[in-house]
């Protein structure tokens, strides 16, 4: 009895891990540093976990905890609540579709479609964001929140395959 309950609470942190890291990501960009503007520009690695799980295991990152971990990172970074949610589920949505296309690519074949996937999502924030204030807001911010975030992407994707190891395998 005891066995079992213990393997059913091991199996449900396991399949917690991507939803896990994913909420470490978004405490981690909402880290106030002292470098002025870079709330701006911090890196979408939020963006990059999700790309990550949806195409090597999306059963365990469902639309709806990928909608609530955008909520949490627009609650965190002061975005319009909502923006980043339908940023990142987008994102995800996308992701997903072509999911067939990314495996068995190489990393730098991923990594290119990630750059796609990354400058629709900045590009989507940037335009909700303005239509939000009602104003035009300046597109560098953005221009280099990508670079950032394309720029980073290699060390998330190399933790994440880390962690992909304490995932049980999809069925």
């Amino acid at each position: 009895m005891k066995g079992a309950f213990w393997r059913r609470l091991d199996l449900l942190a396991r399949r917690m891990v991507p939803a896990g890291l994913s909420l470490f990501f978004v405490l981690l960009a909402a880290l106030p540093l002292p470098i002025p503007g870079y709330s701006s520009i911090v890196p979408m690695l939020v963006l990059a976990s999700v790309f990550f799980w949806a195409i090597h295991q999306p059963s365990l990152l469902p639309p709806v905890v990928v909608f609530a971990i955008g909520l949490a990172q627009d609650a965190l970074s002061g975005a319009p609540m909502g923006a980043g949610a339908v940023v990142v589920l987008l994102a995800y949505g996308v992701t997903v579709s072509q999911r067939r296309f990314f495996h068995n690519r190489s990393f730098i074949q991923v990594w290119v479609g990630f750059m796609v996937v990354a400058a629709a999502a900045a590009v989507l924030g940037w335009l909700l964001t303005a239509a939000n204030v009602g104003l035009f807001v300046p597109s560098r911010a953005a221009l280099f929140q990508y670079l950032l975030t394309v720029a980073v992407y290699p060390l998330v994707t190399w933790l994440l395959h880390g962690a992909q190891r304490l995932t049980p395998s999809e069925a």
